[in-house]
């Protein structure tokens, strides 16, 4: 469901990292206490010690998200900025470092659950503890969490990637796969879900999925994977990779391969990322929205929940520094907003 303020997506995604620093105005009392509710005037609350917990650090997506959204969001309402994580996207891996974060007293901790399940227990502890738990881009159940910031709908993102594979096959279809992340990523099952019931529709039924592989955020694996893709399905017409590590290694292997132009790629990818193989004719068009705006929007929705402006509840509002108002929707999640599909007309238009 959608929610949130309406903006056209493509003057969001513009403003990319080019942030203005404009603070808030903050509560002059400081401390890093967090409120519950009744914070009237809205204002967020001084010294607020925020720590993005990506899937994986050294993750160009994450990097962007955390250090070019996050961190200056942070620095606008004068709070402490922080950004820790495993170096691999395995489903325990983050449990270690949200008890350390408990232990430490965070204010907000910011998440991108590698398992929705795998660190509930911990991000609970540190609930109890006082902490303000915010998932995002991809989720926990809702109970193990105060809010979530989602990138766009699932259901935008199916859509989208279906769509752009099958434009980039053309009217014939063919054999399709799709190169995942990690098999426990809750967004990544719930767009290759959605993308299966959106393949069902009459429009699409020329294409036919054979295969969903894993490259566990990893991009030698994700360039193995599919390297085996192409190896054991030779009639292979296109890939949808819907994680950033997996497109970009993808694109490098059909770059430098005889399948460049004849095996078709879309997913989610970065600008940077991606140019290279879209003006060499690799790749001709992807989606994604913009991360820096992803990191800056978690971080405001942090800071919000930990000075009593929100609660998570549905119909709350808050004011998100430059991004302006949103507002909380079912289940504590709130939108940024839908994809947006980057191709050889517009890509040097952005920078992240």
């Amino acid at each position: 469901m959608r929610t949130g303020r309406t903006r056209i997506v493509a003057t969001a995604v513009l403003a990319a990292v080019a942030l203005t620093l404009g603070a808030c105005a903050e509560d002059t009392g400081g401390g890093t206490d967090a409120g519950d509710t009744g914070n009237a005037t809205g204002t967020i609350k001084e010294g607020l010690k925020v720590t993005f917990l990506p899937k994986q650090v050294n993750n160009p997506y994450f990097d962007t998200s955390d250090n070019k959204g996050g961190k200056p969001a942070v620095e606008e309402f004068k709070g402490q900025y922080a950004q820790t994580g495993p170096s691999e996207a395995s489903p325990s891996a983050q449990v270690s470092y949200i008890n350390t974060l408990s232990q430490q007293g965070s204010d907000v901790i910011i998440i991108a659950a590698n398992d929705q399940d795998a660190v509930c227990g911990s991000l609970t502890e540190a609930k109890a503890a006082g902490a303000k738990v915010v998932t995002y881009d991809s989720d926990t159940k809702p109970e193990c969490r105060d809010a979530f910031v989602n990138q766009a709908t699932s259901e935008g993102i199916a859509q989208s990637q279906i769509k752009l594979i099958s434009d980039a096959v053309g009217p014939e279809g063919g054999e399709i796969a799709i190169l995942s992340a990690t098999a426990n990523a809750t967004n990544q099952n719930a767009w290759i879900e959605l993308m299966k019931t959106e393949l069902a529709k009459p429009e699409y039924s020329k294409l036919k999925l054979v295969a969903t592989v894993y490259g566990d955020d990893q991009d030698e694996k994700s360039f193995q994977e599919a390297q085996g893709l192409l190896s054991k399905y030779p009639n292979l017409k296109g890939i949808i990779s819907p994680t950033t590590v997996g497109v970009a290694a993808a694109a490098r292997y059909l770059s430098g391969s005889s399948y460049k132009g004849k095996v078709q790629l879309t997913g989610l990818g970065t600008p940077n990322q991606m140019r290279e193989f879209v003006k060499d004719g690799t790749v001709k068009a992807f989606a994604l929205w913009n991360p820096a705006d992803l990191g800056y929007l978690a971080a405001y929705t942090g800071a919000a929940l930990a000075s009593g402006i929100i609660t998570g509840k549905e119909g709350e509002k808050f004011t998100a520094g430059k991004l302006g108002e949103f507002t909380v929707g079912a289940n504590g999640e709130i939108l940024l907003g839908e994809p947006f599909v980057f191709n050889e007309s517009n890509i040097d238009q952005f920078q992240f």
